[in-house]
């Protein structure tokens, strides 16, 4: 029997705060075992690739952003992307320190990038549902191909803003959707989808 939810978020915490005192080559079975209370058995039952273990945390997160998203939520499509990808960030508060440091691995790591490439794939297929944004097909997968590159950026830059409301995170989150758009424009895959509201819907959040 697989290992129960709760036990789940317990792992994601002991994986982000291994990452953050050992790197992403310093998680071993008997450390997480240690800080999560999980066997080291199961964990190797479990997980005989380490990037099983990013598999849940993807989906971890994926499930936070879910659980807060209304269906119908209005406004445009590149507002209710905004929205997701935020509360994504969000999501990853809880892992702050071990994401500063996994996200420098990750430049420096062409291996660990390269596996993390379909991660990101279905996790941003997964962000563009929620915003109601189609994600099938040919156009739906380039679509996300290219908001992968949204979503580094952002993180790159949420990685390292200590402001409260996160004012530097959002700008570039929209500076990011705003290339994105001309690119998709560029190659026929937005069709207007994202294109940007004349004014934000009231109680939307937008950046400074």
């Amino acid at each position: 029997m697989d290992t129960a939810p709760a036990s789940d978020a317990a792992l994601v915490e002991a994986l982000f705060r291994i990452i953050a005192e050992h790197g992403w080559r310093g998680v071993t079975p008997g450390r997480l075992a240690a800080e999560s209370g999980i066997a080291s058995s199961e964990l190797v039952r479990r997980f005989p690739s380490r990037l099983g273990l990013l598999r849940v945390f993807a989906d971890t997160v994926m499930d936070q952003v879910a659980q807060g998203t209304l269906p119908g939520q209005g406004g445009t499509p590149r507002d209710r992307l905004f929205d997701v990808l935020m509360r994504g960030l969000d999501a990853l508060a809880p892992y702050r320190p071990g994401m500063k440091r996994f996200m420098r691995e990750l430049w420096t790591d062409g291996v660990l990038f390269g596996a993390m490439a379909p991660l990101f794939q279905a996790s941003m297929e997964r962000m563009l549902d929620l915003a109601e944004i189609d994600s099938g097909g040919i156009r739906g997968r380039l679509r996300a191909a290219g908001l992968t590159v949204v979503w580094l950026r952002a993180v790159n830059v949420w990685s390292g803003d200590d402001s409260e409301e996160l004012g530097p995170t959002m700008a570039a989150l929209d500076r990011a959707l705003e290339r994105a758009e001309q690119a998709a424009r560029s190659f026929g895959l937005a069709d207007g989808d994202l294109a940007p509201p004349p004014e934000a819907p009231a109680g939307a959040r937008t950046p400074d």
